[in-house]
């Protein structure tokens, strides 16, 4: 039975990691089946998740429960992640983005620990970063290759760590200082706990941008507008009823669909040349 925290986390998350793997919305990710609206989406909520983490991380710096894992030049996103909201949504971006209600809940974990049980603190750091520096490298390459990003990486700075020069050699870095941190069986216990916790909220996050990606897709197919980052989806005239709201359907939305049907294209055809000839006769 392993006591060092970083073999504690790999096999007690284990479960938890293939489970992520295997949503919908990583699944359709990794064969290039993403569309910039909702790759733009996950980008907001990484931001948010990302800002809310190192933030508390730099509250953390000199708690020796976490400071030996304070890398803020290799590590930190926030920075990144900005340079790929304005090139997404130009220089007024923070007008255009608002925190989605899973990725909400997630921030909200994120700041609890940070301000209440830091010794927590490294479930989370773990969680992500390790995370970025392995699959998320194969993100990149499925992303800038799918959405045709610019060779440049604009778009895509997330996911490139420019002052680390070898990930595998960093992670060895980073799990051998883990296991240097001075902690007794119950809190590597509970730092296991909240890394499964982790993935939990990642997985809600994944949930949400799938469904948002199916509501994005049926409204693109039936005319409707494209949702722009903010609001709430489930409200008309934004694609009502896609995300399990059990209310009465948006008007324009089922007029669209209404107008789909044979007879009533008929119907209004018939209507157009009726019109069209009573116009002919006025302008006579």
């Amino acid at each position: 039975s392993p006591t060092d925290l970083s073999e504690l986390l790999k096999e007690g998350t284990k479960e938890s990691h293939d489970r992520a793997e295997n949503t919908q919305f990583v699944k359709d990710f990794l064969k290039g089946r993403i569309k910039e609206e909702l790759f733009k989406l996950a980008t907001v909520a990484l931001y948010f998740t990302y800002s809310a983490l190192e933030e508390e991380m730099d509250r953390n710096k000199d708690n020796p429960t976490f400071a030996p894992l304070y890398f803020p030049l290799e590590l930190h996103r926030k920075e990144a992640l900005i340079k790929d909201l304005q090139y997404f949504y130009g220089e007024d971006w923070k007008e255009k983005i608002e925190c989605s209600e899973a990725t909400q809940q997630y921030v909200d974990r994120i700041h609890h620990v940070g301000q209440n049980e830091p010794e927590l603190l490294v479930a989370h750091a773990y969680t992500r970063y390790m995370g970025d520096l392995s699959g998320g490298q194969v993100l990149k390459k499925v992303a800038q290759r799918a959405l045709k990003l610019p060779s440049t990486e604009e778009g895509i700075q997330f996911y490139v760590f420019g002052n680390i020069s070898n990930a595998q050699q960093f992670k060895q870095l980073y799990r051998a200082r883990m296991n240097t941190l001075d902690l007794d069986k119950n809190i590597k216990e509970r730092i296991v706990e909240e890394a499964n916790r982790a993935f939990r909220f990642n997985m809600q996050v994944f949930d949400e941008l799938d469904k948002i990606g199916k509501s994005l897709a049926e409204a693109q197919d039936g005319g409707l507008p494209v949702h722009d980052g903010k609001g709430d989806l489930r409200k008309c005239p934004y694609y009502a009823d896609k995300l399990g709201n059990a209310g009465p359907s948006c008007p324009y939305q089922g007029t669209v669909a209404l107008a789909k049907q044979p007879l009533v294209q008929l119907m209004l055809a018939a209507c157009v040349a009726v019109l069209a000839g009573a116009a002919a006769w006025y302008m006579m």
